[in-house]
Order: structure tokens, then sequence, then C-alpha cells
């Protein structure tokens, strides 16, 4: 199929309008690539930023939950103190066998340690 000579003085200024669009559209494309990618790298600088600030945070909060801080909270602000047999309530569970119940030991503190289920904590009071 031979192009008629006529139509090529015509298809000239088609086609420079085509370069011209295609050309403006790579430039406008371009633009936005490194806009994006700009954006892409200031989002992973703060994501840098903030996994920096968790971990330290997060090590904050594991220093402040050790259990020697805990007790010592307990006793400075809250006034607890090591529970004894002496402030000890002891409750009997009316359900369990009578052997279980009897308690015949000596002391408090031999009772408290032969019961299972019964801890040392701290409770309100005064320091030792």
């Amino acid at each position: 199929m031979k192009l008629n000579l006529l139509l090529i003085p015509a298809l000239i200024p088609v086609l420079v309008a085509a370069l011209l669009a295609s050309s403006l559209l790579l430039v406008k494309t371009s633009y936005e690539s490194r806009q994006l990618f700009a954006a892409l790298d200031s989002a992973r600088a703060e994501q840098r930023q903030l996994d920096a600030e968790y971990k330290r945070l997060d090590a904050e909060a594991q220093a402040q939950s050790t259990h020697l801080r805990v007790e010592r909270t307990a006793r400075e602000r809250l006034q607890m103190r090591t529970a004894t047999p002496a402030v000890t309530a002891y409750v009997v569970d009316p359900l369990a066998p009578a052997g279980a119940a009897s308690g015949t030991s000596g002391s408090a503190a031999d009772e408290a340690e032969s019961r299972p289920g019964i801890a040392r904590g701290l409770v309100r009071g005064e320091t030792p």
C-alpha cells in the first residue's frame, strides 16, 4: 500500500503533535516518579525513627517492670510490707475434708508453710 504523496505534508503536524504530547507525558511521569520516590524515602526514614523510639520505650518499660522495682515501689509509695503470719488472715474452706481444716500445727508460720496455695506477699502497713 503506497502512501499518497499529498498525505505526507498533512501527517507531519499530527506526528509532531503526538511527539510533543508523548514527551510532555514522559516529563510529567518522571516528575511524579521522583516525588513518589522522595515520599517513600521520607516514610522509610520516619519508620526507622519510630522503630528506634519503640525499642527505646520497650526497653524502658521492661526496666520499669522488674520485680525489685515493683517491690520497692510497693514499699515506698503504697506503704506495703511483706506479709507475716501475724498479719495474715487464713480462710478455711467449709467444703474441704475435716482433717485438712483442723490446723493442729504449733505456730502461724508453720501453718502458712504447711497449707498449699498460701503465698507470702505484700500487705498494707508499716515497713518492718
